[in-house]
């Protein structure tokens, strides 16, 4: 089974991201064939990365076997302390174009959206670039956890032999920061982080708050930490702005265990990142491999 290889795909700095319902009335073997005949993501064409996503109860009923295990909708929201909320926005298909200039990524969707006219309707558009090499709009590095390329696919992709191998699991969310984020001193900043501002080492257990980031979005079982892959970029302009997460996993469980703790949900402790940005979106999607992808293709696209 081979991945798609946008997951891994790293170093682009322009970003485009699409959320499509299905049109009433949509056969949805049409409509994920429709979605399989553009021809990007069997291959990066042009300069352009392009991944797909598919609903999870979407995708289970047409291809079950090559469905992940627990790959389920972001139906409800995760509802935590403080009355604290993580949205569900749920859409049918997640669309990635990523490239090394903005022109030939907004070509590319510009392309894809066409395409998929008569039997979609998009219902969120995103653009997002990189800052400061690899850091977000907090002046944090992002990603420092991040496995290597050489590990990654162990971490992103579910394994040879069990069901939906090849496939990931991603969960996207829209985080909006606010304004009194920047207030924060530096050290507050760390505090609130669990890591140092300018190189990103990680605070020693004895100064590591209990409602860190890094201390609730690890997910620690049978005291082996659960990694998973983060493709995170910045969005927004001057008056609004935040983060787009971006995250791939082999398991879900692993993503939902990530946003109980921050949420507090399993212990009523908060993530301290929380009180200085809001979700604003929710969503999990099966990428499938394109090999079980290339079964919905009816075109088989320029020689």
């Amino acid at each position: 089974m081979h991945p798609q290889p946008a997951i891994f795909a790293l170093g682009d700095a322009a970003h485009i991201y699409l959320e499509f319902d299905m049109k009433p009335g949509t056969d949805p073997r049409t409509f994920v064939a429709t979605v399989a005949n553009i021809h990007e993501p069997r291959t990066t064409v042009g300069g352009v990365n392009f991944a797909v996503g598919f609903r999870p109860s979407l995708w289970r009923a047409l291809a079950p076997a090559e469905t992940p295990h627990d790959a389920r909708d972001f139906d409800r929201a995760y509802e935590g302390v403080e009355a604290f909320t993580m949205p569900a926005t749920q859409a049918d298909l997640w669309l990635w174009f990523s490239g090394a200039s903005y022109d030939i990524v907004w070509q590319s969707a510009r392309g894809a959206i066409e395409a998929l006219a008569g039997v979609a309707i998009l219902v969120r558009d995103l653009d997002g670039w990189s800052y400061k090499h690899s850091r977000d709009l907090t002046g944090f590095i992002d990603g420092t956890e991040n496995p290597s390329l050489m590990q990654a696919s162990d971490v992103a992709l579910v394994p040879l032999g069990q069901q939906g191998e090849g496939a990931s699991i991603l969960l996207f969310q829209k985080w909006h920061h606010e304004t009194t984020w920047e207030i924060l001193s530096t050290r507050d900043q760390e505090l609130a982080m669990g890591r140092t501002k300018s190189e990103s080492i990680e605070l020693p257990e004895d100064r590591m708050p209990t409602d860190s980031h890094v201390s609730r979005a690890k997910d620690v079982v049978d005291g082996e930490e659960q990694k998973i892959f983060r493709r995170n970029t910045p969005y927004g302009n001057v008056r609004e702005w935040g983060t787009l997460f971006v995250g791939f996993s082999a398991e879900q469980s692993r993503l939902d265990r990530m946003l109980r703790r921050m949420a507090g949900i399993e212990d009523g402790v908060r993530d301290a990142i929380t009180r200085y940005t809001t979700a604003l979106t929710g969503s999990y999607y099966v990428v499938p491999s394109i090999t079980a992808l290339k079964r919905f293709s009816t075109d088989e696209g320029p020689n």
